[in-house]
């Protein structure tokens, strides 16, 4: 196929998957972690799980990525199958509602769709060309933040309704269909069959773009990639720095559901405000960026990126969780989001500007490992701390973290420079 009408077609494809990867993001980020507290009163444990759910995806990676390479699978046919399985799972979930089938669901869930994020890497560093890879990544992202923000107005008014937002919005006709929602305690059903259509319809997008199997070698374990952490020195001190980061960031992102819905910390938002302190408002100010870091990713010093996201990373969680006025949590959504929006084009892509052609799968499921080792450590520690210590003591900690992450890449920046 010529590589131009490749790219269009890719891009095309991409941009489906991506508006249905927004609404199951906030599935991940907010709503099944809320369901759990507000519908079935889930303890720690429960909610570490859902918390963790990603992360146990991206620790299954390499095993999955193994499994496909062995049965010959393309990359976008596997994607497909794994994104039918989340929505099997969605689907359970909404027909059986309890407890242990909604934990046990939304980890399936929530980790098939992580599982496959190598594999799309490959995709990308396959159909796009190297010189426009971040800012068609970054194109696409906009649609999966603009769905994400999207449907979080629509998820919170579904899952608590403000009466006269929706008085303001429909008018008198809103009455009935107000009292109707009100009056039924199972309406987060309506969420998980959303969640299900929109796994579907994001694995018949993916299964319509051309990929190649990639080549694996004969007996080749799972986890034969992780060589490559002892082969090359600059992937070795990124995974660590990335580890430090990581570990603080995923250790408070669950948090600030628990922060702001929690009636100990004394704020007990709505769901309409959690949606929009956590989703809407980071979201906004990710898909007005996004286009900028994808540009950014193109032309910039990849470990002075990094540095630059490292630090607003470390302001937004220190503003976030030592406010509790909404200016503070408004200042510190808003400078979350635009450190995650080039923090989703790094996290993505920046294996392709690190590792040979033919390893780009094997290097993002190393570093997948690795973030699935944090993701499911750094919820479960994060939700014991708590009981422990403050919020902003934890807050001011995973900063200096972050901090820390960062003097780990400055050596790395200089190094870069003097190879470009």
């Amino acid at each position: 196929m010529d590589p131009a009408h490749l790219t269009r077609l890719t891009y095309r494809r991409e941009r489906w998957r991506s508006a249905c990867a927004g609404i199951l993001e906030t599935g991940g980020n907010t709503f099944l972690l809320l369901i759990a507290v507000r519908h079935f009163q889930a303890g720690a444990l429960a909610k570490a799980l859902i918390a963790a759910g990603t992360a146990v995806g991206l620790l299954l990676s390499p095993v999955a990525i193994n499994v496909v390479h062995r049965l010959g699978w393309a990359p976008t046919t596997a994607v497909a199958r794994f994104f039918l399985l989340g929505a099997a799972a969605c689907a359970a979930m909404a027909a059986i509602p309890g407890p242990v089938v909604f934990v046990t669901g939304s980890v399936i869930a929530l980790a098939v769709h992580s599982a496959a994020i190598p594999l799309l890497t490959q995709v990308y560093q396959d159909n796009y060309p190297a010189d426009r890879r971040g800012k068609l990544y970054s194109r696409t992202f906009m649609l999966r933040i603009a769905s994400a923000v999207a449907f979080a107005l629509l998820a919170g008014q579904v899952l608590e309704p403000d009466p006269a937002l929706v008085q303001r919005l429909a008018g008198d006709r809103a009455t009935a269909w107000l009292a109707a929602v009100e009056s039924h305690p199972g309406r987060f059903r309506w969420l998980l069959l959303a969640f299900a259509a929109a796994f579907v319809v994001a694995a018949r997008a993916v299964g319509g773009i051309p990929s190649r199997p990639a080549a694996h070698p004969a007996g080749a374990h799972p986890f034969h990639g992780l060589r490559f952490i002892r082969q090359d020195r600059m992937f070795r001190q990124a995974l660590i720095a990335w580890m430090l980061m990581g570990f603080a960031n995923l250790a408070m992102l669950p948090l600030r559901v628990e922060y702001l819905g929690n009636p100990r910390y004394g704020l007990v938002r709505t769901a309409p405000e959690i949606a929009l302190l956590t989703l809407v408002i980071p979201n906004v100010a990710r898909m007005l960026l996004s286009p900028v870091w994808g540009w950014l990713f193109d032309r910039m010093n990849f470990f002075t990126l990094r540095i630059t996201l490292n630090v607003g990373f470390a302001l937004g969680i220190a503003a976030f969780f030592t406010s509790d006025s909404t200016a503070g949590l408004v200042v510190g959504a808003i400078v979350y989001g635009i450190s995650t929006a080039g923090g989703d084009v790094a996290w993505n892509l920046w294996v392709t500007k690190l590792a040979p052609p033919a390893h780009v799968t094997d290097y993002m499921a190393v570093h997948t490992f690795l973030t699935g080792i944090r993701g499911v450590l750094a919820p479960v520690l994060a939700f014991q701390a708590i009981r422990h210590f403050s919020l902003a003591g934890m807050g001011w900690a995973c900063a200096a973290m972050i901090l820390g992450a960062t003097l780990i890449l400055v050596p790395e920046m200089r190094a870069w420079r003097r190879r470009g």
